[in-house]
């Protein structure tokens, strides 16, 4: 598990990173992550109209970007969708 957090760490700061800060991920930045690693995963990734709506629904202060816990958020429901968890 400490190797996934890693991965889930990295990648995040990785994405978040392309436009110089590192903390959190503007919409562009949301989208490429979406369509590149989490295409099966999100419904609805290749629909840039979609994932907008998703990021709104991950913002949960309004400033236009995912700080890494507005992100984990999602990565909690997909989990628990993909182990077949309720919610």
């Amino acid at each position: 598990m400490e190797a996934a957090i890693g991965v889930l760490v990295s990648q995040f700061k990785a994405y978040a990173g392309s436009d110089g800060s590192s903390d959190t991920l503007s919409r562009e930045e949301f989208h490429k992550l979406v369509t590149s690693q989490l295409p099966n995963l999100v419904k609805d990734a290749a629909d840039p109209a979609a994932v907008d709506q998703l990021m709104t629904s991950l913002d949960k202060d309004s400033d236009g970007e995912l700080n890494f816990l507005e992100f984990w958020q999602l990565i909690g429901t997909l989990a628990s969708k993909r182990g077949g968890f309720s919610q």
